[in-house]
């Protein structure tokens, strides 16, 4: 009598237990780039980790574009009042725009904020990383945590230290008698380095909520959420900061 060969379901497979199955459906771990397989959730007709994601990235992405408008204007301002002038009583146009010798402290400044551009970048693969996120499924403990927590950490620092350098910039100019209302150029600089320093301020309490997901939340896909809206805010703020710190060395 011929062999009788059974096929077990696909579905049924995918949930086996054993030590050779593949992770249940609703435990897919989400990828660092996109979640995993692209086309998971779709063949199989039901919302998945990369979804949900991919909506926090696209609402991240939304709230971070009025914010950049607003960067924007306020450099096409900030060109246009590098060539007002007035019309003194001797008839001479005089430029209304006086230099502003940038502190050296900047300098410090833009480095300690490329260098935590790299440690949310860690920390954010970290959170990703395939053979942590399957020992967490097989219950082994949250080694994608304990990974990214010290990176996440030393961001937060490394942000503080460029907010704290920021004042030190401020009480320079202040000190050598340059303030807020001196010129149209120190009323920029302030008016800048002040806006961005407030976001910075609100990217540090982002990292703080990540810290805090990543102690004490039991979704893995919650903490992967967390740390990565958290790093990509920070890396948007870093971009940022160059671009202005960039107009600030032009108005020199």
């Amino acid at each position: 009598m011929p062999a009788t060969i059974h096929r077990i379901p696909v579905d049924v497979e995918r949930r086996e237990t054993g030590s050779g199955g593949r992770p249940p459906v609703h435990h897919r771990p989400t990828g660092g780039w996109g979640g995993g397989d692209e086309n998971w959730e779709r063949r199989n007709g039901r919302r998945g980790p990369r979804e949900l994601l991919t909506r926090y990235r696209m609402g991240l992405g939304f709230a971070l574009g009025g914010d950049l408008i607003f960067f924007v204007i306020l450099a096409a301002v900030f060109f246009a009042q590098q060539h007002a002038s007035h019309l003194p009583q001797d008839s001479l146009y005089l430029l209304d725009w006086k230099p502003l010798a940038i502190p050296p402290i900047l300098w410090l400044n833009t480095a300690v904020l490329v260098l935590s551009g790299w440690t949310a970048e860690m920390a954010r693969r970290s959170v990703f990383r395939e053979l942590d996120v399957m020992e967490e499924w097989l219950g082994l403990g949250r080694p994608s945590s304990r990974r990214a927590l010290p990176w996440l950490i030393a961001t937060a620092v490394l942000g503080v230290l460029f907010i704290a350098g920021q004042i030190v910039a401020w009480r320079q100019l202040a000190s050598e008698g340059v303030y807020f209302a001196a010129n149209p150029a120190s009323h920029f600089f302030y008016l800048i380095t002040g806006a961005h320093a407030l976001h910075l301020a609100g990217g540090v309490g982002a990292l703080g909520v990540a810290v805090g997901a990543l102690v004490w939340s039991k979704r893995l896909q919650a903490r992967q959420i967390a740390v990565d809206c958290a790093a990509w805010y920070w890396h948007v703020m870093g971009v940022l900061w160059l671009f202005l710190f960039g107009l600030l060395l032009l108005a020199q």
